[in-house]
């Protein structure tokens, strides 16, 4: 066979083998399955927050989470449920297997984005869910003399708390973002997907700059409630696609096709 015949041959075979191409549909589904089940454990987890007072009601907030038996725990599920979530992301990134032009400098740092994200989620749950936590314990269990100390402190935690939690939502819609970019820019998956995680990130962004700026303001709520309406929807989305992706069959020239 001349060259010329050997790089025609290339040009027509298709561009998975059957190892990559029985490859390419387990990380699609692992993807797909660890972003749900992220979604899914962050919003059970989220559920048991106490949330009866007004988050920017210190004082009401405080005695409400001193009452808590389930601080820890809760705070703990929300940041497994975020770990699963960045994997998802990270599994995405192997599966849409893009290396070069938009979808390729999108994708990977998309990825590094999603992984500082995580790193600022952990900062987040340990000043949220073990230091405020002491610090209200101990504000209420104060004599009076020393309440107004305590509670100073536990504000000072509360306002580090806005802090962390606006840069994680910066970077997680910056995420969210990118991998938008990236599966818009491939054939990989439903371009609507990609639009869907764009849109979800930008509100996270939002989120972002109003938590450092107002706090756990109300102005809040409705990029809140649009994240999870469309972080929900395009992992449902992608969960169903992965697992209906048809099983490869081998021609008769030994390549495969779906």
């Amino acid at each position: 066979m001349t060259a010329l015949n050997r790089s025609v041959s290339e040009l027509n075979r298709p561009l998975f083998s059957s190892e990559r191409s029985v490859s390419d549909r387990s990380l699609s589904r692992l993807s797909a399955t660890l972003l749900f089940a992220g979604v899914l454990l962050s919003l059970l987890a989220g559920i048991f927050h106490p949330e009866r007072a007004a988050a920017n009601d210190h004082a009401a907030a405080f005695t409400e989470y001193a009452a808590s038996a389930n601080w820890t725990a809760i705070h703990l599920g929300q940041f497994v449920g975020m770990a699963v979530l960045i994997a998802g992301l990270v599994v995405l990134f192997f599966a849409l297997d893009t290396h070069v032009g938009t979808s390729g400098w999108a994708a990977r740092f998309g990825t590094i984005s999603a992984v500082i994200t995580l790193a600022l989620y952990g900062v987040l749950q340990a000043v949220d869910g073990v230091a405020l936590k002491q610090a209200v314990d101990a504000w209420v269990a104060a004599p009076d003399a020393e309440k107004m100390a305590r509670f100073a402190s536990a504000e000072t935690i509360r306002w580090l708390e806005w802090a962390v939690r606006s840069y994680q939502s910066f970077m997680l819609g910056l995420a969210l973002i990118l991998f938008g970019i990236a599966i818009v820019s491939s054939t990989k998956a439903p371009r609507a997907v990609g639009y869907l995680m764009g849109l979800s990130g930008l509100a996270y962004i939002v989120q972002g700059w109003i938590l450092g700026s107002e706090g756990f303001s109300a102005n809040n709520s409705l990029p809140t409630l649009a994240a999870y309406i469309l972080i929900f929807v395009w992992s449902i989305w992608l969960l169903i696609r992965a697992w209906r992706m048809k099983e490869p069959v081998e021609s008769p020239t030994g390549y495969v096709t779906n």
